[in-house]
């Protein structure tokens, strides 16, 4: 066999119980990213007050796990190259569901510290992969819908995490655990091995063109029997093996643009969104609310979490998607600003939830937009380390927040976090391609402005 055409013949499939068990598995495994990514935040300010924990403590850590971060998504790009989409979906989750384990056995805020980079490595590997997984084997004109719908389930966590940690951390001494504890759950997805298929996109690249028609055929029999015969596939585009992609490459014209470009914006939503996030419940207690009620606050906010993403999911099939980013940055630097402004325990409710909303419908498009700026031999390591660099960013964001704190006090916080959305807004704006409904082609699109 000469060509599997896997592109032409995943773009003509309707949308069926396959696409759905699929998009449960990776909804699965965002659910215990989100729910696990948090978990510092939510129990920080009990550990200020248990271990004495300072507020540079926090910031070290916080930046480490960002450390942490940079180094899974550079390596989930190669693995998902060498291994394959699905086994790389599967070990990353499972090691940060063990390390988040490992946490809940930690003795000082150091024992955690390099439970959470370890932990946090395993996060945006995992995020990385299920970005890709989902792009190549969703039809063009609705992976950015599903991608969406994907977050929609998986963001949940965020709220779900957010109330369980304002229900037990303030228990007694050691009930914080139960929030590592929780995020560890992530490691069952285990259960659906057998469920999943790997990308027929990957073995093409790798030159495996029988076994990725023998994964499309059963596919194609699946939702033969479910939804009746198919349509002819497009003729297939012919292309070599795409090989090893060595990190050189992305240096060349046609990735480096791509590249610098989803870079800025994942700087700008690492450290505006991070920087809100993990902060909110710290800063919140140290300005005079109680551990119990900041932790409550910003677990009302984060109940906008899967509504943005929800929102995204309407929009994103429909509309253009660099300027759906566009808009939804600026809401949420107007957003971020007006809930540093204010003291208002209501005020502080709405401004929270609807940066929450429209940061997760953000990050939800920037999944969706990311792979496709790439071709197959590029996409998981343009995705990874541009991903990676963002989250590598926020290395020295907390830095930067505790030092604004320290000097300057609460609101200088958040006018460095709204101007980050800002930068991310513009460049965008200016420099960001169209990709709307634009086919995973092996090699790039050619994108306007």
């Amino acid at each position: 066999m000469q060509h599997a055409n896997a592109l032409n013949r995943l773009n003509r499939l309707p949308v069926s119980r396959f696409h759905k068990i699929t998009l449960l598995a990776v909804s699965f495994a965002y659910f215990f990213e989100f729910a696990d990514i948090n978990s510092f935040s939510t129990t920080s300010p009990k550990l200020i007050k248990l271990w004495g924990t300072t507020v540079n403590q926090v910031a070290y850590v916080t930046s480490l796990s960002f450390v942490g971060m940079f180094l899974g998504s550079v390596v989930a790009g190669a693995i998902a190259d060498r291994w394959g989409r699905k086994r790389a979906l599967m070990w990353t989750t499972v090691w940060f569901g063990v390390f988040s384990l490992a946490a809940v056995f930690s003795w000082d805020i150091w024992s955690l510290g390099v439970f959470r980079v370890l932990t946090s490595a395993g996060l945006s590997a995992m995020t990385v992969v299920a970005v890709i997984y989902v792009n190549e084997l969703y039809p063009a004109a609705s992976r950015g819908k599903y991608q969406a719908y994907a977050i929609v389930i998986g963001i949940c966590g965020t709220p779900v995490t957010s109330l369980i940690a304002s229900a037990v951390v303030d228990i007694n001494s050691w009930t914080w655990r139960l929030v590592y504890l929780w995020g560890a759950l992530g490691i069952l997805l285990v259960l659906f091995t057998r469920q999943l298929k790997e990308s027929p996109r990957w073995h093409e690249s790798r030159g495996r063109h029988e076994k990725a028609d023998e994964i499309l055929r059963e596919i194609e029999a699946r939702v033969i029997a479910e939804k009746g015969p198919l349509p002819e596939p497009a003729p297939p585009i012919e292309e070599a093996p795409a090989g090893k992609a060595p990190l050189r490459m992305l240096l060349q014209k046609k990735y480096l643009f791509p590249t610098l470009l989803l870079t800025v914006v994942w700087v700008t939503q690492t450290i505006g969104f991070f920087g809100y996030s993990t902060w909110a419940p710290t800063l919140l207690a140290k300005e005079g609310f109680s551990v119990e009620k900041s932790v409550f606050y910003v677990a009302l906010t984060t109940v906008g979490a899967p509504l943005g993403s929800y929102l995204a999911a309407l929009v994103t099939d429909r509309f253009e998607r660099k300027w759906c980013l566009v808009g939804f940055g600026v809401v949420i630097a107007v957003c971020g600003l007006l809930y540093g402004l204010t003291f208002n325990p209501i005020l502080i409710v709405v401004f929270g939830f609807s940066v929450n909303l429209f940061e997760r419908g953000y990050t939800a498009l920037g999944y969706a937009y990311s792979p496709e700026l790439f071709d197959t031999r590029a996409r998981s390591l343009g995705t990874g380390v541009s991903y990676g660099l963002g989250r590598l960013s926020n290395a020295a964001g907390p830095l930067i927040v505790a030092a604004l704190y320290n000097n300057s006090g609460y609101q200088s916080v958040f006018l460095f976090i709204a101007g980050t959305w800002m930068v991310g807004a513009v460049v965008l704006a200016i420099f960001g391609p169209r990709t709307r409904q634009a086919a995973l082609k092996p090699e790039p699109d050619t994108v306007g402005v």
